[in-house]
């Protein structure tokens, strides 16, 4: 759901959140299109300046067979690109009774993989209006050659990242100074992708070899946990551990790495700080690069993240001058686990060995 409501500030926030919050009750539960359509209009307040009540909105209800429909009021057209090329939309207009000087686009089609459907608010395609070289502001088609330029560039680019970069591209047509509310969603129709996080050695020593050939076996990114951990797999495996000095930070312990392993960390310190990030709602923009923005950064653009903790007892955590946060490692990362499907929308497993 993407809603811009009328005027600006705290009422165009009510509007939209209204609108995007009837919009998607009335999606989930099958109601007619033209239904949903006239109760969201007859519900929203009058503007006493301009004596309507207006919110937009695009509605983009996807089945898991790709099968996709559209709904649309106000908003700049949505664009469904395959690869880099846009392709156009059949588009069948509603009217309804009491409402007909506005304008209901509805569309179905079927979507492939690989296919992305991005939308958004007039402020992106009318930002820099005025602007030198931009007399009528940056309009719809520079807006899409924008999304193909990007997504040529990195084939495999996340919705997460394609909607920050055009918004960040809207930002600076008005001098980061935006005259209007910049909004944009993506969807993009893929295979999940799946982040597997080791940490800790198996509670029996038998389980070590399990543990290597996790690793080896694993259809997806890797990450590594604990200098106990990553010396396990590296023997089993024979892929020796080199430490990395290219992120050198007084916080956090630097990153090491490995052959078929995408990050190995230190364990429980590294764990504490990404449950904290993860707490404070990701990576903030000017973030430190280090192990921690890594390890939070491979999570948000996973889809799945499985968890599997070894539960040995490390000697070093018993110690009682160990900060109090410094919590036992399984309790962590199940506070990282719940974090990921609460407040980031994540699917999350934990395995215990």
């Amino acid at each position: 759901m993407l809603s811009d409501g009328l005027g600006s500030g705290v009422k165009a926030s009510v509007l939209a959140n209204l609108t995007a919050t009837m919009a998607l009750r009335y999606t989930a539960a099958f109601v007619d299109v033209r239904e949903s359509a006239r109760t969201i209009m007859d519900t929203l307040p009058i503007c006493e300046k301009r004596k309507i009540s207006y919110s937009t909105f695009t509605i983009v209800d996807l089945d898991e067979d790709g099968k996709t429909r559209v709904i649309e009021h106000g908003n700049p057209p949505l664009v469904l690109l395959r690869g880099t090329q846009p392709l156009p939309l059949e588009r069948v207009s509603i009217t309804l009774e009491k409402w007909k000087d506005r304008n209901i686009r509805y569309s179905e089609f079927d979507t492939q993989l690989g296919d992305r459907i991005v939308y958004f608010s007039d402020g992106v395609s009318q930002s820099g209006l005025g602007r030198a070289g931009l007399p009528l502001g940056w309009g719809q088609d520079r807006a899409v050659d924008f999304l193909c330029r990007q997504i040529s560039g990195e084939n495999e680019i996340s919705s997460r990242e394609l909607t920050r970069k055009l918004v960040a591209e809207a930002l600076a047509n008005d001098n980061r100074l935006a005259k209007d509310d910049i909004t944009c969603g993506a969807v993009y129709y893929r295979r999940p992708r799946r982040l597997l996080v080791i940490s800790g050695p198996p509670f029996c020593k038998e389980r070590d070899g399990e543990l290597a050939e996790l690793v080896r076996t694993f259809n997806g990114r890797k990450v590594i946990c604990g200098g106990t951990t990553a010396g396990i797999v590296s023997r089993l495996l024979q892929r020796p551990v080199h430490m990395s000095l290219d992120q050198m930070d007084s916080e956090i312990p630097p990153a090491s790495e490995m052959e078929g392993v995408d990050l190995v960390t230190e364990g429980t310190v590294t764990l504490a700080k990404v449950a904290e990030m993860l707490e404070h709602s990701g990576i903030k923009s000017g973030a430190r690069k280090n192990p921690v923005r890594d390890l939070v950064t491979l999570m948000l653009e996973s889809d799945i993240v499985e968890f599997v903790v070894g539960t040995r007892i490390n000697e070093a955590h018993q110690d009682p001058n160990v900060p109090v946060e410094l919590d036992l490692r399984r309790n962590i990362i199940r506070k990282i686990a719940s974090l990921l499907e609460t407040r980031h929308l994540k699917e999350s497993s934990l395995l215990f060995m």
